[in-house]
């Protein structure tokens, strides 16, 4: 990024959405000059993700748990299990399709959707689902939005929101039929955005953020390697503890 001076405000602190007993504080960029997508892929780069047209990253007061993980494509190793779920689900077929979504699509998008937040995530803060917050996963004025399509036997069984940069892509949110669980999909679709990444021949996957403390998040450790954003610097991970 350039030397240009950009606005960014600091939000109230509310409690936070993966640590009971701790407040969470965001940085939000509110220069519109910030939104579109060489910038937003910069603003990857120091930590920051979307949510709708809102860009923000953790600045929390007391707290430090939250740290940005990105896997590097070109390195990354698939784990004996991650081999055998890969062999498992050979059968199963993926597309990918950008935004915009026809009806039809969306229709079937946000039923699946709904199915997935009323069976897995009712103790969730996207619990009851509702239109307003499935729209707020696909839909950006500024950004290229994604969508990685998980079928068996010709029946829709997940679906991975991305966004798609130059250099990079991420994972905005996955979700999946509740009665295909036995499948992994989370993991299938990692996976698969993986080799996307790497047939476009980009060069990180971001998955967000990883809070150790957070048990539901803990899947993402489990790419390898994969680095985490500390104090502002990249750090490799190359095993996990």
């Amino acid at each position: 990024m350039n030397k240009t001076q950009y606005q960014f405000g600091v939000t109230e602190s509310f409690p936070c959405a993966y640590l009971n007993d701790q407040k969470e504080r965001l940085l939000v960029a509110v220069d519109d000059a910030l939104k579109d997508v060489a910038h937003y892929e910069t603003l990857m780069q120091l930590g920051f993700r979307r949510s709708k047209d809102h860009i923000y990253r953790p600045h929390c007061e007391r707290c430090q748990a939250c740290q940005s993980i990105r896997i590097p494509v070109t390195r990354f190793k698939p784990s004996r299990s991650q081999k055998r779920l890969l062999k498992k689900n050979q059968n199963l077929m993926v597309n990918f399709i950008q935004a915009p979504l026809s009806d039809m699509k969306w229709q079937q998008y946000y039923q699946m959707f709904s199915r997935y937040i009323e069976q897995r995530h009712t103790d969730g803060t996207m619990y009851p689902p509702d239109v307003e917050q499935f729209n707020s996963l696909l839909q950006t004025d500024w950004m290229l939005t994604g969508f990685l399509e998980v079928y068996q036997n010709e029946k829709l069984v997940a679906v991975a929101i991305v966004d798609c940069m130059s250099d990079s892509i991420s994972a905005v949110y996955t979700f999946f039929e509740p009665d295909a669980a036995h499948l992994s999909l989370g993991t299938f679709a990692i996976l698969e955005l993986i080799r996307l990444a790497n047939v476009r021949r980009l060069s990180y996957l971001y998955l967000g953020y990883q809070v150790d403390e957070c048990r539901k998040m803990n899947y993402k450790t489990r790419f390898l390697p994969h680095q985490r954003l500390i104090q502002n610097h990249w750090w490799d991970v190359e095993k996990t503890t």
